[in-house]
């Protein structure tokens, strides 16, 4: 069904069609297909949905959507809604709702999880306690492999995931983990210490949600153990919450590479003024920083009265060396979100950085050498001047665009602050001074 349909149907009063031909579809989905509706609308046809479906489809509706649901069910309606969802679901939902909200959701769930919601909103924002969720299986060191599997299928259904099971002693102590092909490809008869690997990869409930992405992404697993300080198992991350915290981290990054402070609100929902409040301090800074450029043009300002034709090449100049420093700053950012590239890689970095700006300036310097002199018949004196400083110009900008983001990691700031914006900012004040100062030792200025 599409949205059209839908809306026909809607006009119509088929709503035992509607009922049947969403009950068909993934809860995703449905949730996309009401996005549009008004919330009286909404409403309406998420009480036709099946108990089951409606929970996992409010667990994906925006926070604006089950907001407006919140506030129109019943005490009993949104009672089970919040013993179905997951952990972790209900504790984003909690952490995105405004104080009164809160309290009517924390009226409708049970005081035992009352008691973990508290412990959970008590770990920093951002760390792997924040994300984690309690709904896992656990299996006890001494059991056979028919019981574990005995006891898959009794608790399975509320987990968040059972292909990977972890092996805890009666402190709660990590000790391992078998998968479910394991346990359903053995003998019933083995005991879990016989088949269970113990060698497990965890994290902790104070680790950072960026390197807990990058454990995802380097191992490839489905899920994740979180241990405290003590090794015990207080829950798991799962692939699709950190597939949302690497969305969360890339927008984060592109935000701030475009000199933007950082929001998680989506655009169409933020106000005019929140956004010009994002945006107006970055600016702020780069208008004042840019003023060094303006002054280091008006110390040099006998040096363009003399020859006006210099002035003509300060764009050309200025946007390459911006432009070549924004290639490598891209490039060293990205190698360090991935792990590819380490702060230890500092001289290697720097060593590449020379020779790509080496020869890249070269071949630029040479075909604008040819079009000045051929194209623009420009003085030889002048076509070597800007040629000159049109290498010197591409290879600190690339050397420099390669190594900022390389300091900023450490000194434990976000290195996307060392990206287009910012190294155009310091490479144009740098191509000034080159060029200028060329200009004074070979035109004898």
């Amino acid at each position: 069904m599409d949205e059209r349909k839908l809306l026909e149907l809607i006009q119509q009063k088929k709503y035992i069609e509607i009922k049947k031909e969403l009950s068909e579809m993934n809860e995703v989905d449905v949730a996309e297909l009401l996005d549009p509706l008004d919330a009286h609308m909404t409403l309406l046809i998420f009480r036709m949905l099946p108990k089951d479906l409606a929970v996992e489809v409010f667990a994906h509706f925006s926070t604006e959507q089950q907001l407006g649901i919140i506030n129109s069910v019943t005490d009993k309606e949104l009672e089970y809604i919040m013993d179905e969802l997951f952990f972790d679901d209900m504790i984003d939902l909690i952490e995105e709702m405004p104080a009164n909200i809160v309290k009517k959701v924390l009226k409708a769930t049970k005081e035992d999880e009352r008691k973990l919601i508290n412990q959970f909103l008590k770990y920093p924002a951002d760390s792997a306690g924040s994300i984690m969720t309690i709904e896992y299986v656990d299996l006890r060191k001494g059991i056979t492999v028919k019981e574990a599997l005995e006891h898959i299928k009794e608790t399975g259904l509320n987990k968040e995931t059972v292909y990977t099971c972890y092996v805890t002693d009666g402190k709660r102590t990590l000790e391992g983990f078998v998968s479910l092909r394991t346990l359903v490809t053995s003998d019933e008869e083995l005991l879990i210490d016989d088949i269970m690997e113990d060698e497990v990869i965890r994290v902790n409930t104070h680790d950072d949600q960026e390197s807990v992405a990058n454990v995802f992404r380097k191992y490839g697993f489905l899920a994740l153990p979180v241990v405290d300080n003590e090794n015990r198992l207080t829950g798991i991350i799962t692939v699709d919450d950190i597939m949302d915290i690497m969305e969360q981290e890339a927008t984060e990054d592109f935000q701030i590479m475009a000199a933007m402070s950082p929001s998680e609100d989506a655009y169409l929902n933020t106000g005019v003024f929140a956004l010009a409040r994002h945006r107006l301090p970055w600016l702020l800074i780069l208008m004042v920083s840019a003023t060094f450029t303006g002054r280091i043009m008006g110390k040099f300002e006998n040096v363009l009265a003399s020859v006006v034709i210099l002035s003509t090449f300060i764009p050309m100049l200025m946007d390459t060396g911006g432009n070549s420093g924004s290639q490598s700053s891209t490039l060293i950012i990205r190698g360090l979100a991935t792990g590819e590239i380490t702060t230890h890689d500092w001289l290697k970095v720097l060593w590449k950085e020379l020779r790509i700006s080496l020869i890249v300036g070269i071949v630029l310097s040479a075909i604008n050498f040819v079009r000045l002199i051929v194209i623009e018949k420009i003085e030889l004196s002048i076509a070597i001047t800007v040629s000159l400083t049109l290498i010197v110009t591409v290879m600190t900008s690339k050397v420099v665009g390669g190594t900022l983001p390389l300091v900023a990691k450490k000194l434990k700031l976000d290195p996307a602050i060392m990206a287009g914006p910012l190294i155009t900012t310091i490479v144009d004040a740098l191509s000034l001074i080159v060029y200028f100062g060329i200009a004074t030792t070979l035109l004898g200025l």
